[in-house]
């Protein structure tokens, strides 16, 4: 079967990017034929990528990429002939539109609410474009378009020549949450005319079904929407004996080490720049049998939550001294966390204390420094977000008091060596840091469509504290049910002024666990992520979407 792709972004970094290049490899390796467009930059650092296509000299040039080995000559018989996957980069110009500040190799990209109406419609405009020509060049079967804005709308226009190609959309939460509900006049027309038309529109959890179906309003929406949540490559990620993962994680430290750029050749003092130095710094401070380690993976933006864990962070060191937690990701609130991290580890709560009334504050002036052009183009709901202070996190420091308080800046002042930033890791890479991890957290305190770290961590057997909301809660209902009751409990926390402590338990609950707990913990949490988050599943999936299989999927 031909399926056609929009996704529009890269391969790789954010959970959207995974989606997609993952997706892509399960068609593949289920037979199917793969025309995937999107901005990567390096498709032939994709093993599943056999040809890259562009229209950067005018007309589209295709060309195969290096023969590679990929099926074994003995290929079982249930398993299907490998298919073929080709990337097109459309030529859109110097500018790429985005849900949340990013930074992107050889192009300006800005976000949709700091794009004049002009800049989105020549994006558009070029990618239907590209689209087309596509529609006419490989007939496809199926096709699917990713993100709410503006994928749909470019898809949904580019099919309006080809009606009988059926098409489903993927709605991944960025989009939504960022940009279409903050800005409904300007967003909302397209959201509307790219769905309109869609077999199926697949969600990552009821949360987001709801929110979709509340957004735009529309009748017989409900009616379409499915569940449809990523998947876990579960043959990378998975469970090592303590000596494994140790090196693993020291072969992945020393392998950065080697391919560092020069210092000159970083970007200086960018919060969105890769360092491999740094990356293989904070990994090989890690050491796994000397202390257990906690990760955190994701975009560093206050809506993260991750002041939260860094708050949290004295509580533990408190019950597990030799902890480590690890920090893993880039955004424009890096400086901001790590101004949190200095003002506890000095034991000055006065300083903390101004970086949570700070709220969003230092997060868009970062994002300022980035990009200049951006100062004073923000929204007037972004404005008035910029203005809140970090409630949980305040209300925690104005609750320390008396010995609780000198127990919490005594355990606080090892934190400098406890709490490391690693920066971004690609995808791959996280796949050898998870398993030497006794737990990981997704401590967003805004909505997420899915918890895709969360069921990676799972699958690695590091248990996943989560907040108690949004995709996120759901996928923590589902590992409930495999794990024994008292480890249930330590699967998530809720997102309130006692936010901090119950994080804290959470994590100290499960790290001081009895061991034939914890095994038994892990094996539920491994066999649920192979069970129920396979990216085979998900393809097929996909194609029963697009095709309006509504029956053959989960309704939300």
């Amino acid at each position: 079967m031909r399926v056609l792709i929009f996704h529009g972004y890269l391969l790789g970094g954010t959970g959207s990017n995974v989606y997609n290049a993952r997706l892509a490899e399960a068609l593949v390796r289920l037979g199917h034929e793969v025309h995937l467009l999107c901005q990567e930059r390096h498709p032939e650092e994709h093993a599943f990528v056999d040809a890259a296509g562009d229209w950067h000299g005018g007309a589209l040039q295709v060309s195969e990429l290096a023969a590679r080995v990929h099926v074994p000559a003995s290929r079982p018989q249930h398993q299907p002939e490998r298919g073929h996957c080709t990337v097109y980069r459309p030529n859109i110009g110097g500018l790429l539109p985005v849900y949340v500040a990013d930074r992107y190799e050889g192009i300006e990209a800005r976000t949709f609410a700091q794009c004049s109406d002009a800049e989105i419609a020549h994006y558009i405009e070029a990618n239907v474009a590209a689209v087309r020509e596509l529609l006419d060049r490989v007939r496809p079967d199926v096709a699917l378009a990713n993100h709410l804005v503006m994928g749909p709308a470019i898809l949904a226009r580019a099919l309006a020549a080809h009606p009988h190609v059926p098409y489903a959309v993927k709605v991944h939460g960025s989009a939504l949450e960022y940009t279409v509900k903050p800005q409904p006049e300007r967003f909302l027309g397209f959201a509307r005319e790219g769905l309109r038309d869609a077999r199926t529109v697949l969600v990552g959890s009821r949360h987001t079904a709801l929110s979709l179906w509340r957004a735009l309003a529309e009748e017989e929406l409900p009616q379409r929407t499915r569940l449809g949540p990523p998947g876990v490559d579960v043959e990378r990620f998975r469970p090592s004996e303590p000596a494994e993962a140790s090196a693993n994680l020291r072969e992945l430290a020393a392998r950065m080490r080697a391919s560092a750029r020069p210092p000159e050749h970083v970007a200086a003092a960018s919060a969105f720049a890769r360092d491999e130095r740094e990356a293989a710094a904070a990994l090989a401070r890690l050491q796994p049998g000397r202390g257990q380690i906690v990760a955190f993976v994701g975009k560093l933006i206050v809506s993260k939550g991750v002041d939260l864990l860094i708050a949290a962070w004295p509580l533990v060191l408190a019950v597990a001294p030799h902890a480590r937690l690890v920090i893993v990701g880039f955004g424009a609130y890096r400086e901001g966390l790590e101004q949190l991290l200095d003002a506890l580890a000095g034991g000055d709560l006065v300083a903390a204390r101004e970086i949570a009334l700070a709220g969003r504050a230092l997060e868009l002036a970062a994002v300022e420094d980035e990009w200049p052009a951006a100062e004073g183009d923000r929204p007037a709901a972004e404005e008035r977000e910029a203005q809140r202070p970090l409630r949980h996190l305040l209300a925690f420091l104005d609750g320390l008091a008396g010995g609780e308080r000198e127990r919490y800046l005594q355990a606080a002042a090892a934190l400098r060596e406890r709490v490391l930033f690693s920066g971004r890791l690609e995808h791959e890479e996280l796949a050898e840091l998870l398993p030497a991890c006794e737990a990981l957290v997704v401590p967003s305190t805004f909505p997420e469509a899915f918890g895709m770290v969360a069921a990676e961590g799972a699958a690695c057997g590091a248990l996943p504290v989560s907040a108690a909301h949004s995709g996120l809660a759901e996928v923590s209902d589902e590992l409930a049910r495999a794990v024994p009751p008292k480890a249930a409990a330590w699967l998530s926390f809720p997102v309130d002024d006692r936010a901090i402590p119950a994080l804290a338990g959470c994590l100290t609950g499960w790290l001081a666990a009895d061991p034939a707990l914890r095994a038994e913990t892990r094996s539920g949490l491994v066999r649920t992520a192979r069970e129920r988050w396979s990216w085979e599943g998900v393809a097929r999936g996909v194609i029963a979407a697009a095709r309006g299989e509504l029956e053959a999927l989960r309704e939300p």
